[in-house]
């Protein structure tokens, strides 16, 4: 594979992530009428999925999704701390934590 290949490849984990950050939004608003669930989960889902676009068109390009996802871990984990409720906060600063760990793994690349 070329180097401009590899560069332009789809970064499908953190759509993966985006998406799940939103539909846990929607989840949050459906099941609870959680009107603060529905925006956190929608603006947190759609920077993700900016970042997703940027790190697809330039794998160093990194910033964005990491920064989101930093805050999400940071959010996410305090009320998972609160809460003890692995759903949604425990899950989603799990997988927040993971995506800070490939960012970060990236950058220093």
């Amino acid at each position: 594979m070329s180097t401009n290949q590899k560069e332009n490849m789809t970064d499908f984990v953190s759509i993966a992530y985006a998406l799940t950050v939103t539909a846990g939004g929607l989840l949050g608003y459906i099941r609870a009428g959680s009107i603060p669930s529905l925006a956190a989960g929608v603006v947190c889902g759609g920077l993700m999925g900016v970042g997703a676009y940027q790190t697809s068109q330039d794998p160093k390009n990194i910033g964005l999704s990491l920064v989101t996802s930093a805050l999400l871990t940071g959010v996410m984990g305090y009320r998972f701390m609160n809460s003890g409720k692995f759903m949604p906060a425990g899950l989603v600063a799990g997988l927040s934590v993971l995506m800070v760990c490939r960012y970060g793994y990236r950058f220093m690349k």
